[in-house]
């Protein structure tokens, strides 16, 4: 069964001091369960599409699997919004586990603010990738000009896999950890080798954006929009460069600004903040 990712329909526009009916194009939200060994172990709300790869990425980024060779069984049932995934170990599926937060006194600064399968499958990046200030921004521009979606509905979430001149693939949910997931799936799918590339993404860089960047072990984030304070405090902690408000011909980097392919005003940007205002 396919899902369509958006509807059209009637709305009453209030412009200009009066109303007038138009058709409008609204996002599709899809709920869909996973089904794990035969336990229930997650509901989403999601777009409903590269099904297979969001259930992949999603349970790799979850610390479930390492690799596709460790699912048996893969079914999507789409017409009822349920997946069914075996696998050839037995999972742990207690909720307990998978959202408890896990303390450690040497993990790195940050990573006291850590669940516990965060712990587990975020790496630091060993990446010697570099960009230039101008593929930062064409970067931005291609996420923006290939979502359709987005533009006509302005609902949904857009990520990118990248090399530093274009885009390799893009996915698009309404869940911005969604798109992410899905960008995780195909790349374990098709074996893609991560460290040389890049996620360029449309929303908040936020602490669980940046996480998801770590697992699936790109070095450079970018972002059309801002970073929160603990995200940046990650970025730091697991050697991931995080650049943010890329809009017009100019943006902000936050951590890691040597991967950065150009002249730096010696404004002691190598310094981690101490989360005071100078």
């Amino acid at each position: 069964m396919e899902h369509q990712i958006s509807y059209r329909n009637y709305i009453l526009k209030f412009e200009n001091g009066i109303f007038r009916e138009q058709l409008d194009e609204i996002v599709t939200e899809f709920p869909f369960t996973i089904i794990l060994n035969g336990e229930e172990f997650a509901t989403m709300v999601c777009t409903p599409t590269h099904l297979d790869e969001l259930v992949i990425g999603f349970l790799a980024s979850e610390g479930v699997i390492r690799s596709e060779n460790e699912i048996v069984r893969l079914q999507i049932d789409d017409s009822k919004g349920f997946a069914y995934v075996d696998l050839d170990v037995k999972v742990t599926t207690s909720q307990q586990f998978y959202s408890k937060r896990f303390i450690g006194s040497c993990c790195g600064k940050s990573r006291q603010f850590y669940y516990h399968n965060d712990a587990r499958t975020a790496k630091t990046s060993t990446s010697k990738k570099k960009i230039k200030p101008d593929q930062c921004i064409s970067l931005m521009k291609a996420l923006h000009n290939s979502s359709t979606v987005f533009r006509n509905t302005g609902g949904v979430h857009n990520a990118a896999l990248c090399s530093e001149t274009e885009m390799l693939i893009a996915r698009t949910d309404i869940g911005r950890h969604n798109a992410l997931d899905k960008i995780f799936g195909y790349c374990i799918q098709n074996r893609v080798p991560v460290q040389d590339k890049i996620i360029a993404f449309s929303g908040r860089i936020s602490s669980e954006v940046l996480l998801k960047a770590a697992k699936i072990g790109v070095g450079i984030i970018l972002s059309k929009s801002a970073p929160t304070d603990l995200a940046i405090k990650l970025a730091h902690d697991l050697n991931i460069t995080a650049v943010g408000f890329i809009r017009g011909n100019s943006f902000n980097v936050y951590s890691h600004p040597e991967r950065i392919a150009g002249k730096l005003e010696k404004l002691r940007l190598s310094q981690k903040p101490k989360g005071q205002t100078p």
